[in-house]
C-alpha cells in the first residue's frame, strides 16, 4: 500500500486550472497541495461561508503526518479536545464502566488528534486562502467536456473553462451524481440512522462523553471543553432507510418528518433522553442522516475525479471519514504531480489508495458498530468488553487501517 515516490525529475512546469467542488476537509487539504505543485485552484462552495463550529471528529495515523506537512499540526495541537474519560450507561441511567476514550475509539493516546470540525475547517482555509480563489455560495450546474478541459456552468451563471475538476463535496456529491449517476447506485445503507444537534450543559460534564445504551438505541451527551453547550447525539438502528425522513435529491425534506421519528424511536426512553428529545425539537443546527458508505468501482471519469467522501465516506462509525479525506488529497495530489496526462495521475491515485480505503470501510464489517448493538445479546456482549477493559486497560498499538506510507510531496 505504498504509493509511487514522487520523483521531482517527472513534475512537469505547465500550469494546470482546477476547480474543486467543496471547502470543507479534502477540498482545502487538496487545493494546498495542487497550489504548492504549480496548479492555479480555484474552490467553489454553496454555502456562503467558511462553515464553522460543528462535532468533533478525529485526525489519526497517517492523516496526521499530512497536517504536519502542512504546517498546521501544532495549530490542531492547540485545539485538541483531550477528553478524560467515556462513561458507558445502562438503560436505567446506572454507570456500567468509565473508561479512556483512547480505549473504546481506536485512537493511539498522545499522537492521535480530536479537534471540532470546524477548527480544521478554519485551519485548512488559513493554508490557502491567500493563495486560492474561492466562490462562496455557489455551485456547479453542468460539467460538459470540451476540447482540453471541461466547461464548467455555475448556478450563479458564471461560465468558465478548467483543465480539471474534483468532487470533494461530500457523501451526497452532486458532482458524483452528475458524472456517475444518482448516489443509490454507489451508497452502501449500514442500517442506522442519527441526529446530531447541540443543546445546553446543565449537567456539568466537561471534557467527557456520556454514551446510554439500550438494544439497538443509544443517545450521547459530549462536552468537548467547559462549554455551557454540548453536542448531544440521538443514533437507532432502522433497517430500511426511513425514506420519508431523507432529503430528495437536491433538495432537503421538512425535518419536522425527521425530529417525529426520532421521538417515536425514544419515546418511553429512560435517563436524560425525554430532555434530549425535547432539545433535539427546539434545535436549530439538526443534522441527520443515515449511516452509509460510498462504493464506487471508479472515482475519476475523464478529466473529473472524486475526492473523500465524494469517492469513498466510510461512514462516521469507522472514525475515519476525516482522515481518509486528508490522507486522499494528499495522494491525490502527488498523482497529479507525477504524471502531467490526467489519465495516467487518476489511475495511479486509485491504485495507491484503494487498497487502504478498503481497509478502512471493511471496519464496520469487523465490529465497528459495537458502539451501538441492535440486540441484548450484542449489548451483553459489548458490556462485558467495556468491563474487561476496566479491568485489564492496555495501551493499544497503533491500527493497521490508519497507517500508509507517503512519498514527499
Amino acid at each position: 500500500m505504498t504509493p509511487t515516490g514522487l520523483s521531482r525529475d517527472v513534475r512537469t512546469t505547465a500550469r494546470r486550472d482546477v476547480l474543486i467542488s467543496g471547502a470543507s476537509i479534502s477540498g482545502p487539504a487538496l487545493a494546498y497541495w495542487l497550489h504548492r505543485s504549480g496548479c492555479a485552484v480555484t474552490v467553489v462552495e454553496k454555502a456562503s461561508a467558511l462553515r464553522a463550529g460543528g462535532y468533533p471528529i478525529d485526525i489519526r495515523g497517517t492523516a496526521v503526518e499530512v497536517v504536519r506537512r502542512m504546517g498546521i499540526l501544532p495549530q490542531l495541537r492547540d485545539a485538541h479536545i483531550d477528553s478524560r474519560r467515556c462513561t458507558f450507561l445502562n438503560a436505567d441511567g446506572s454507570e456500567l464502566a468509565s473508561v479512556s476514550p483512547h480505549a473504546v475509539a481506536g485512537s493511539a493516546e498522545g499522537q492521535d488528534l480530536e479537534v471540532r470540525r470546524g477548527d480544521l475547517a478554519t485551519a485548512l482555509y488559513g493554508k490557502v486562502r491567500d493563495d486560492v480563489e474561492f466562490l462562496f455560495g455557489d455551485s456547479i450546474d453542468t460539467l460538459v467536456p470540451s476540447g482540453h478541459g471541461v466547461d464548467v456552468t455555475f448556478h450563479s451563471g458564471l461560465r468558465r473553462t478548467f483543465d480539471l475538476v474534483v468532487g470533494a463535496d461530500g457523501m451526497h456529491s452532486r458532482t458524483r451524481e452528475s458524472l456517475f449517476g444518482p448516489e443509490e447506485q454507489f451508497h452502501r445503507y449500514l442500517g442506522y440512522c442519527f441526529a446530531i444537534f447541540t443543546m445546553p450543559n446543565t449537567f456539568g460534564l466537561s471534557r467527557e462523553l456520556m454514551l446510554w445504551n439500550a438494544p439497538g438505541k443509544a443517545a450521547a451527551l459530549y462536552a468537548v471543553g467547559d462549554s455551557d453547550e454540548l453536542h448531544a447525539f440521538l443514533t437507532f438502528h432502522q433497517p430500511e432507510p426511513p425514506f420519508d425522513a431523507l432529503r430528495n435529491p437536491g433538495a432537503q425534506r421538512d425535518p419536522g418528518a425527521q425530529r417525529d421519528l426520532v421521538a417515536t424511536v425514544f419515546a418511553g426512553a429512560g435517563w436524560e433522553i425525554p430532555g434530549m428529545v425535547n432539545a433535539l425539537r427546539d434545535a436549530d443546527d439538526l443534522f441527520f442522516d443515515t449511516a452509509g458508505q460510498i462504493r464506487m468501482p471508479h472515482w475519476s471519469s475523464g478529466r473529473v475525479a472524486l475526492v473523500g467522501d465524494a469517492a469513498y465516506a466510510p461512514s462516521f462509525l469507522t472514525g475515519q471519514g476525516s482522515s481518509l479525506a486528508l490522507v486522499g488529497a494528499y495522494v491525490l495530489a502527488n498523482a497529479l504531480a507525477t504524471h502531467r496526462d490526467h489519465t495516467a495521475a487518476f489511475a495511479a491515485y486509485e491504485r495507491d489508495i484503494r487498497e487502504f480505503v478498503a481497509m478502512n470501510q471493511a471496519l464496520v464489517d469487523n465490529g465497528a458498530a459495537r458502539l451501538f448493538p441492535t440486540t441484548a445479546r450484542a449489548l451483553e456482549q459489548r458490556n462485558t468488553m467495556l468491563r474487561d477493559l476496566v479491568a485489564m486497560p492496555a495501551a493499544p498499538a497503533r491500527p493497521a487501517h490508519s497507517t500508509l506510507a507517503l512519498p514527499e510531496l
